[in-house]
């Protein structure tokens, strides 16, 4: 099992340093293409990351819901770990990664990190990774069968990205301060 957990862990760090040049390559190439319009460009691509961040972070929750339900070794408590494995390994890590990267990038060269608004706006995204922190341990709890939680605490844990999103949307929009 030790054997199996570090191969699998090797071959997660070589996807990463693969997944990570050819965003650098591919990031390059756009500069070199289209040097006008890069910050547009980058922005794009933060948005639609963050599309794909929240949308796993409003998933993986309510997979928790019905994977509370059922019954520990069976046969839907056995799918259930394999896709809430992947949709962290796969969309909602990759995902937060790309937006930490764009938005810093986008926060210093559009804002300096300047506005109260941006501040908050920070925070915020900083709380959210902290959920994301939560989650992704609690998916590891449930992958041993070790999840103390019910279903209520998963339904109520579900509600708070939409929470967070709502307001960081708002503080971009509307940049109140």
């Amino acid at each position: 099992m030790t054997e199996m957990v570090q191969t699998g862990g090797k071959r997660a760090a070589q996807r990463a340093v693969t997944a990570l040049l050819i965003f650098v390559v591919l990031t390059a190439l756009l500069y070199l293409a289209a040097p006008d319009s890069f910050y547009l460009w980058i922005k794009a691509f933060h948005v639609v990351a963050v599309i794909s961040w929240m949308a796993g972070m409003l998933y993986l929750p309510r997979l928790f819901v019905y994977h509370s339900q059922v019954e520990v070794g069976s046969a839907q408590s056995e799918t259930f770990k394999v896709m809430e494995l992947r949709l962290l390994r796969y969309i909602i890590n990759p995902a937060m990664m790309a937006t930490w990267v764009l938005g810093i990038w986008l926060a210093w060269k559009g804002f300096e990190f300047s506005g109260g608004w941006l501040h908050a706006k920070i925070g915020l995204v900083v709380l959210l990774s902290a959920l994301h922190g939560y989650l992704a341990r609690s998916q590891r709890m449930f992958a041993i069968d070790r999840n103390t939680k019910p279903a209520r605490h998963w339904r109520i844990i579900n509600e708070v990205p939409t929470v967070l999103m709502i307001i960081i949307v708002i503080l971009v929009i509307v940049k109140p301060f």
